[in-house]
C-alpha cells in the first residue's frame, strides 16, 4: 500500500530554496518514502511519536508516519547543522 505524501509549508520552502542538485539528490529519497516509509537507514527520533529522520548525505529529512491514515508529513528539511534547531 502507497502512503500519500505531503510536505508542511516550512518544508516546501525549505526545499525550494535548497540549490538545484541537492533537490535532485533529495527528491528520489522522499518519493520513495511513499513505498516504505521506514526504510533500512531511519532514525526514530526520541522527541515525538511517529517522528523519523533520513539522512541524505549532509541534509536531513524530518518527517511524520501516520499509518492508519497511510500518511507521510514532511516536517522540515534542511542541512545537518540546521535541522534540529
Amino acid at each position: 500500500m502507497a502512503y500519500s505524501i505531503s510536505l508542511a509549508p516550512a518544508a516546501d520552502r525549505q526545499f525550494r530554496k535548497l540549490p538545484v542538485l541537492i533537490r535532485q539528490r533529495l527528491k528520489p529519497h522522499i518519493d520513495s518514502l511513499a513505498v516504505n516509509p521506514r526504510p533500512v537507514r531511519v532514525v526514530k527520533m526520541e522527541v515525538e511519536p511517529n517522528l523519523y529522520r533520513i539522512r541524505v548525505g549532509d541534509y536531513r529529512v524530518v518527517y511524520y508516519v501516520w499509518d492508519d491514515e497511510q500518511e507521510v508529513l514532511i516536517a522540515k528539511i534542511a542541512h545537518r547543522k540546521e535541522v534540529y534547531r
